[in-house]
């Protein structure tokens, strides 16, 4: 199929809060650029540095364009090309041997965010493995922690509508650096700023956010919840909290108030390793200056502690009353305004019976240890070689020769190298798609303006033929795109009304049918008790800490406290986790694999800028590339990730270095509570 030249609307697939309305303009069947969409009422035109690459990653010089088959050992990357016909069949054939010798769970699917479009990844993949019986893989790796907490506290992922954010007189930016990771945040923050706002950045690392900032807290890692239930004692010990809010919207205040008691001045000062002046002056703020609005990120959660924290965080909104008023309140995900069909785009009706599930933070022990054992594993929008935890578990398993791998991707990734089966995939320009964003309140329909290079394929249609292949005869395997999105609207909550659902399948930007402005706990909160929940009953059944509480890293790692350094591993401003890692003016843009050392910690080390020092624990160690200085604290180390190990030193990333340790809500991952030393230089 052909598609005529011109300027299209499209939507960035990719894991951002911002999920940007996008022009391609399109000349000659090519991509010529892609730009902002100046209509989208939120990302107004605006687009990130990466995405103007895309033409770069459309026509890559080493984009894979055909099927391909190994011929030479796991990791070494020797394909030969074959066809389409060839490829699936030796899918299907060698699923159906391992499903009749060992059982479909020993097959394992392992996806995430590679896009975010309902289509290519939550639709007719998931009927696929359901219909197979192969394992289940719980998406754990990002966000889990902080939203289970968040949601046991408040009943649902909804928080500040962001086009509100302006009405916020005080604005605390806690653990979340948008100029890398939500850009269009920063002009309603500076809208804020000009009507009057207050800007505290809370943060380990000095951000470029923090240029923004009246006042910048640079709090210890895993301490957070400490600086959360110090500002609750404060706050209540001096008289500063709205009481009648607390009392009539709260339930468990009364088993909250005795733990609060051991989180004096003192304690939390010496937990945060903030002075006792900054955080009586922050507590004081968030009472004086109404309406208050919490930003949190998502990196704050990947400590063990992660979901402990965000709950706690979350709580605080509880003793100012913010929640009532517009632009008051707290933003960690708005994913729950809208609820798609998820049972008819997934169908689990096709499940045979139950099967296990494994979490995808564990995919190195997985490989290794699993009982009974994995034996096929398909990889799609996802690269776990670059991006899991554990990366020399993760790298020892995929090399197994006994383990059938089958990857599709645009690249030939690090974790391509081992598949016996490569597939080639689209980009976001040539497939369709149905994308709402975890931040503001759009939906948008993604329609394919460019024929496919070579044989690409987009992941609906490849398992659609492979169920074929297979001889499912079940008809959802007949379903268009079209089919796909259409079983994604019925019964979508809140229902988009005909007007809305037309401008949709236009391809313009459609608001959630939400009332306006939008108070979303004016009439209680979505929990069982109808109440913000200081004390869950649902988290005690669990047999974790039912009210809020912090837990110093040091203690939930005591084999690890020994370390000196904890290594935080943000996000690069120029990629986006190993998505555009591998676009040549992106690379030169983020430079090299570095890490951020304070002066202190380097004059001790003889360690200067530029030096090349290793970072090395008990799981493994990395090479990276020492910048020395004070946008860290003393004991902090941060290093902007997720580089491909093929492009690093000794072919291995800071993931090399972190635990496949389990948070404490909800299975997380934990990367950011990662004790490590460093060297000047490698030592054997």
């Amino acid at each position: 199929m052909s598609y005529p030249d011109g300027a299209f609307r499209a939507v960035c697939p990719h894991n951002c809060y911002d999920t940007c309305g996008l022009l391609a303009q399109v000349e000659n069947g090519r991509l010529a650029k892609v730009s902002g969409d100046p209509d989208h009422p939120i990302t107004q035109g605006m687009v990130c540095h990466k995405v103007q690459q895309y033409p770069s990653r459309v026509y890559h010089p080493q984009r894979l364009t055909q099927p391909l088959k190994r011929t030479g050992k796991k990791g070494e990357g020797q394909f030969t090309p074959i066809s389409w016909e060839e490829a699936l069949d030796t899918i299907a054939t060698r699923f159906q041997q391992l499903s009749d010798k060992y059982g479909s769970e020993t097959i394992l699917p392992y996806s995430y965010s590679g896009t975010l479009g309902l289509l290519n990844n939550n639709s007719m993949d998931k009927r696929f493995f359901h219909r197979l019986g192969a394992s289940q893989m719980e998406r754990t790796i990002c966000s889990i922690a902080g939203s289970t907490g968040y949601i046991h506290t408040v009943g649902a992922a909804q928080g500040v509508d962001p086009v509100d954010i302006p009405c916020a007189r005080l604005i605390l930016i806690w653990g979340n650096n948008p100029v890398a990771t939500n850009m269009h945040f920063l002009p309603l923050l500076q809208q804020a700023k000009c009507n009057g706002a207050k800007i505290v950045v809370i943060d380990p690392h000095r951000t470029p956010a923090t240029r923004l900032a009246d006042t910048y807290l640079p709090i210890y890692p895993g301490s957070d919840a400490a600086l959360a239930l110090g500002m609750m004692k404060l706050i209540l010990d001096k008289g500063w909290e709205d009481k009648e809010w607390l009392v009539q919207n709260t339930q468990g205040l009364d088993q909250l108030l005795p733990s609060l008691a051991q989180y004096d001045l003192a304690r939390v000062a010496r937990e945060t390793r903030l002075t006792s002046r900054q955080i009586e002056d922050l507590a004081y703020d968030y009472t004086h200056i109404s309406p208050t609005l919490i930003r949190t990120g998502h990196g704050m959660q990947r400590h063990i502690n992660g979901g402990m924290m965000i709950r706690t965080i979350a709580c605080l909104p509880a003793f100012n009353g913010s929640w009532q008023h517009q632009g008051g309140g707290m933003i960690h995900s708005n994913s729950g305004y809208q609820e798609f069909n998820k049972t008819a785009l997934t169908r689990p009706d096709l499940l045979p019976g139950p099967v296990r599930s494994i979490n995808m933070n564990r995919i190195g022990e997985v490989l290794l240890n699993a009982n009974p054992p994995i034996h096929g594993m398909y990889v799609y929008n996802s690269n776990p070689a670059a991006v899991a935890p554990e990366q020399n578990k993760v790298w020892r398993g995929l090399a197994r020769e006994d383990l059938f791998l089958v990857v599709h991707d645009q690249f030939m990734t690090d974790t391509a190298r081992f598949a016996d089966i490569l597939l080639p995939a689209t980009t976001q320009f040539e497939q369709w798609d149905l994308h709402q964003s975890y931040w503001h309140l759009y939906l948008q329909l993604n329609r394919p303006v460019l024929q496919p290079p070579g044989e690409c394929r987009p992941n609906y249609q490849v398992f659609a033929q492979l169920a074929q292949a297979m001889g499912f005869e079940d008809a959802c395997f007949q379903d268009s795109p079209e089919d796909l999105i259409r079983a994604a609207l019925t019964d979508a909550k809140p229902a988009l009304s005909e007007a809305a659902l037309q401008d949709l399948w236009e391809g313009k930007p459609v608001r959630i049918q939400v009332p306006t402005p939008v108070l979303p706990y004016a009439k209680g909160f979505a929990t069982p008790s109808g109440k913000l929940e200081l004390y869950s009953n649902a988290l005690g059944r669990q047999g974790l800490s039912a009210i809020p509480a912090h837990n110093a890293l040091a203690d939930l790692l005591p084999d690890e406290k020994h370390l000196p350094f904890i290594l935080v591993s943000p996000s690069a401003q120029h990629f986006l986790n190993s998505s555009f890692a591998n676009l040549p003016e992106l690379q030169a843009a983020e430079k090299q694999p570095t890490v951020k050392i304070h002066p202190l910690d380097a004059q001790v080390r003889g360690i200067a800028t530029g030096d090349l020092i290793t970072i090395r624990n008990s799981r493994g160690k990395c090479q990276l590339t020492a910048m020395i200085s004070e946008d860290t604290r003393p004991g902090v180390l941060i290093s902007p990730t997720v580089w491909w190990p093929a492009d690093s030193p000794e072919n291995r990333n800071v993931n090399a270095t972190v635990a496949d340790g389990l948070s404490d809500f909800g299975g997380g991952a934990t990367f950011y509570s990662n004790f490590v030393e460093i060297a000047p230089k490698e030592t054997r």
